[in-house]
């Protein structure tokens, strides 16, 4: 049995590590005779087992002048879980069924090995700043922590006590959830983001219309305004967002503008 687990050890330390698979997810663009704006569909969390700034992506973050995210939020202890200084984040407090959805969602991801730090918006925001690319936010994060304290309490049975059988349960079936999203995102299919933004808008419309319908309908219009000018822009937002009936691409379609998948 030694010579075995030695074997296997050797066998383990010799092998070179797997190269990331190939990922595709999914990219749009809209232009015009001298604007291009890229809208890329993004996960906050990832487990960094892809390979996904390459190719079609790739290419079209060179290719832009700016990067636009959601929001910029800030990095280092300020980012981190705890009190932060008053000067610098604003006094808020999101409702309890909100922040304890949230909680379950980080833990959950965290379980499966999924990172902030890996996460495309975070990615894409530090080689923007290596390459010297301006980077902004489409709202600032003042208003989006103050949208939180607005959230209603969703309509889902109540949460099973931490420890329990049935709180091991959800957190498994949050797990795998987690993990169907980031496959998903991974090969571009938006058919599973759909699907869910049809379960929050079913379990809370409110939620829905503030956290989808009312943001992507501002944001179409930032980037109608955006075409206005000449260049090429980068915009990076979830990848909820450019999913189902709401999305920004529909509102812009509304608008006249037509977008085209890249990849």
């Amino acid at each position: 049995m030694v010579n075995l687990l030695l074997a296997a050890a050797a066998l383990s330390a010799a092998s070179p590590a797997l190269p990331p698979a190939n990922a595709d997810p999914a990219i749009f663009v809209v232009r015009d005779a001298d604007t291009t704006v890229y809208l890329f569909g993004t996960f906050h969390a990832l487990d960094g087992q892809s390979e996904w700034f390459n190719d079609q992506v790739r290419d079209a973050f060179e290719a832009s002048n700016e990067l636009v995210l959601e929001t910029l939020v800030p990095e280092g202890p300020i980012a981190s879980i705890g009190p932060k200084p008053a000067a610098r984040m604003p006094n808020v407090t999101a409702s309890a069924s909100f922040l304890a959805s949230t909680r379950m969602a980080i833990n959950a991801g965290k379980s499966q090995g999924m990172q902030v730090g890996n996460g495309a918006d975070m990615v894409l925001r530090h080689v923007a700043e290596l390459e010297g690319k301006p980077v902004e936010g489409l709202e600032t994060l003042e208003s989006q922590l103050n949208m939180f304290t607005k959230m209603p309490a969703m309509n889902a049975p109540a949460a099973p006590q931490p420890g329990s059988a049935a709180s091991a349960a959800s957190m498994e079936n949050l797990s795998k959830a987690m993990v169907d999203m980031q496959s998903a995102w991974n090969r571009g299919d938006q058919a599973v983001f759909v699907r869910m933004l049809s379960q929050l808008k079913q379990a809370s419309p409110d939620t829905y219309r503030m956290l989808f319908t009312e943001r992507n309908a501002r944001w179409a219009d930032w980037i109608a305004g955006r075409m206005q000018t000449p260049g090429t822009v980068f915009v990076a937002v979830g990848a909820g967002h450019l999913a189902g009936n709401d999305s920004v691409l529909v509102r812009l379609a509304q608008m006249g503008i037509t977008s085209t998948r890249v990849n």
